[in-house]
């Protein structure tokens, strides 16, 4: 990848900026949340933050009190209605 140097203006040669994405499907999220009941717990078993959960389910439309409100009436009709992004 090329970047522009900010002192001199000068393009260079940058292999891979920043850190690699997690890409932890949201099934995979539901499902710890639904079992751990926490997202600090489920952050923990997966190996990323809270904030990558909450994005995560922000993005498919979902949040985590609904998920753990519904893993105690064990009602799993949220993940199947709300037409995840191809099972992310």
């Amino acid at each position: 990848m090329l970047v522009q140097c900010p002192n001199c203006g000068q393009p260079i040669v940058v292999n891979g900026l920043g850190r690699k994405a997690f890409d932890i499907p949201v099934i995979k999220v539901y499902e710890f949340l639904q079992l751990l009941r926490s997202v600090q717990a489920a952050a923990s078993e997966l190996g990323c933050s809270r904030v990558y959960i909450y994005k995560v389910l922000k993005a498919n439309g979902l949040s985590p009190m609904d998920i753990i409100r519904r893993s105690a009436t064990k009602d799993n009709s949220l993940l199947h209605n709300e037409g995840l992004n191809n099972g992310r």
